[in-house]
C-alpha cells in the first residue's frame, strides 16, 4: 500500500489549476459532469468505475439522469492525498478526451459533457 501523502492547501490549489471545473470542498476534490442524458451518464459512470478499479482507488459518485458528481478523498486519512489528485487528473483526462482534428475518428457530434 502506498503512503497517504496529504496535500497542503497550496498543493491542492496547484492541482486545481490542472482540473478545470473542479473544486476542493469539505476535504474532498469534487466535479459535477453534466451529460446529454441517461445513456451518456451511464457510460460516463462505467468509464469512471473502470479507471478507478484499475487504479485501485475509489471515488464516491452521485448519479442523476443527466449528471455525475465525482468526489474523492482518501478515506483512511479523511483528506485529499496525492492518490486522489492523480485519479482526478486521470478521470478528467479520460472524460474530456475527444479525437483531434487530424484523427480519422469523427467524435460525438453533440456536446459530450459540461
Amino acid at each position: 500500500m502506498a503512503d497517504d501523502v496529504i496535500l497542503t492547501e497550496n498543493e491542492i490549489a496547484e492541482t486545481l489549476k490542472e482540473l478545470p471545473g473542479w473544486e476542493a470542498r469539505d476535504g474532498w476534490l469534487r466535479r459535477k459532469y453534466k451529460t446529454p442524458g441517461w445513456a451518456h451518464t451511464m457510460m460516463l459512470t462505467n468509464m469512471i468505475g473502470y479507471v478507478a478499479e484499475a487504479a485501485n482507488h475509489h471515488p464516491d459518485l452521485e448519479i442523476g439522469y443527466a449528471q455525475v458528481i465525482f468526489k474523492i478523498q482518501t478515506h483512511r486519512v479523511r483528506a485529499i492525498t496525492e492518490s486522489d489528485a492523480a485519479l482526478a487528473k486521470k478521470i478528467h483526462e479520460a472524460v474530456t478526451w475527444l479525437p483531434s482534428e487530424e484523427s480519422p475518428l469523427s467524435g460525438y457530434p453533440k456536446k459530450w459533457i459540461e
